[in-house]
Order: structure tokens, then sequence, then C-alpha cells
């Protein structure tokens, strides 16, 4: 298994950490008495908890939680789990539960997140269940594991290889050629801002660096641009940096229909987060392969 853990979006970007635990309204007062910032994400199926000490605050908080579970729930948890074990490469046993660790996948982070009390260990890469969530983590292990398989390396190789000489190769190959020439088309009667991040259907979260002017051929981008009409126009556009997007403040509606038709909009708080992650991972790798060369 390739170490893809260090790519992990899901470490909590800065000044915020997340934490996910099992509805019930005396659990969420408790909570929300120490958290009154946080806010619940849908798209995260978690709470979104700001400041740089967000994760060590957390850490208290569930430490607290967890002393009020009865020893019963814990022990259930063992019990149902020596009567009928996961048996795994991707999960292990430790003193308080279960670390998991898989090649990363949108799938399995979306499954674990809706685990009563599942955390991500940004220090060793894993993720962590309490023995109390482990009917939670058994109903949803058939789907965590089958999705981790699939973004196995050599899983990954063979769809890859399924996929030569198709067409679906000869959209992705287009697809990489368009995204190479760094433009987007957007109305020539409302220009996104220079120099800030916008959101795109296409692209995500970039910022637009140039309006070059030039007229867009409709029928020749139809298959990257759907939206583009001969009233757009071709910008240019980078990627944002993290620091950008942490400085980004979030629109509170999402795009509406005239938003998407112009090709750019103001980023949702869903979109910055994802956009962050992203940023974030892209940071970390290149401070890393900049170390690796360094000491060559």
């Amino acid at each position: 298994m390739i170490d893809e853990q260090a790519q992990q979006p899901e470490e909590d970007e800065p000044g915020q950490a997340t934490v996910s635990f099992a509805f019930d309204r005396m659990t969420v007062a408790r909570f929300r008495e120490v958290f009154p910032n946080a806010r619940w994400s849908d798209a995260l199926h978690a709470w979104s908890v700001p400041g740089r000490t967000a994760r060590r605050r957390i850490d208290r908080w569930l430490a607290s939680e967890n002393a009020r579970r009865s020893p019963y729930e814990d022990e259930r948890g063992r019990d149902a789990y020596q009567f009928e074990p996961i048996l795994s490469p991707y999960l292990h046993v430790y003193d308080r539960g279960f670390r998991i660790r898989t090649p990363f996948s949108r799938t399995v982070v979306d499954e674990l997140r809706q685990i009563p009390f599942a955390r991500w260990n940004g220090d060793d890469k894993v993720w962590e269940i309490p023995f109390a969530s482990y009917d939670d983590l058994q109903t949803r292990w058939e789907d965590i594991e089958a999705a981790a398989k699939r973004a196995e390396p050599e899983e990954r190789r063979k769809r890859a290889e399924a996929r030569r000489g198709t067409e679906d190769e000869a959209k992705a190959k287009r697809r990489t050629t368009e995204r190479k020439k760094r433009r987007l088309p957007v109305s020539s009667d409302d220009l996104p801002p220079i120099g800030r991040p916008v959101a795109t259907a296409v692209y995500g979260i970039v910022v637009i660096t140039e309006i070059t002017g030039e007229i867009v051929d409709p029928q020749e981008v139809a298959e990257h641009h759907p939206d583009a009409s001969d009233e757009h126009v071709w910008s240019e556009w980078r990627a944002a940096t993290l620091e950008e997007l942490v400085h980004t403040w979030p629109s509170r509606e999402a795009p509406g229909e005239y938003e998407k038709i112009r090709g750019w909009w103001k980023p949702t708080l869903d979109e910055l987060r994802e956009a962050r992650r992203t940023a974030k991972s892209r940071e970390r790798r290149k401070a890393d392969a900049g170390g690796a060369v360094s000491s060559e």
C-alpha cells in the first residue's frame, strides 16, 4: 500500500477543525455550549470549529464525552468486534478503538465522517474510531473497504489500462490539453475580478490573471465549456494559493443559473473548504519535494 495518506485533504484546514458524533439533543447542547461558533456542514457531515487551537479543544471535549459514556458502551463494542470481527488490512485495533489507514478515497472519507466520534489523526495519518461506534463502522465497512480497494495503485493501473485506446481516454486527454491552456470563457458583460479567487464550474476556485478580450468560438469549445456563447471572451487563470483561499470571504448563497452561465461566482463556504484542503495538500507536496531536492 502506498502512503497516499500524506496527500489526505481530510486534515483540518488552517484555522479550523472538524468533528462528528451521534446526534442527540443533550450531546449537541453540550457541544454548542463549548463551541458556540461551530457550524454544521452538510457536505462534510461534520461540525466545523474555527480557531487554530480547535483540534486540541475538540480532543479535550471528546475525552470528556467519552468519560460520560458508560463503560458498557465500549465493552459492548469490544464484544461485538470479538463476536463478528472486521478482518481487513485497512483496520487495526488499539487500546481505545480502531485505526483505519487506506489509500486516499473521497468515498472512504465521506463514509468515515458519518461514523459517530470518528476523527482524523493528522500526526499518525489514520482515522480513529472508538469501540462504542463499532456498529456504525460495521454498517459502513463494506462500502469503505470496496472504495479503499478501488483506490489501490494496482487497481488504478488496471483501470487505466482498460481505458487505453478508448473514447474515454481520448476525452480525458482532450480535457487535460484544454486545462493546460489555463483559459476560461467569461461573459463580456460581467467580467470577474482580477487577482481574487472566484469559483468556476470546470476548474473549481481559481484566480483570474488577465482578460484577453479574444472572443470565444462556442462550437470549438462546446465539449469543455458547454455554457460558452459568442458573448463570452477568454480569460487566463492560475490556481489560488492557500493564503488567498484562507482570506477569501465566502458567499452565503449558492450560485444561480445566471452565475453559472457567465462562467464564475463568489465561492461558497463548502467550496472554499474543499479548495483549501486541496491547496494545503499541494503546498505540502511542494515543500516535501523542495526538501528532498535540497537534501540531495
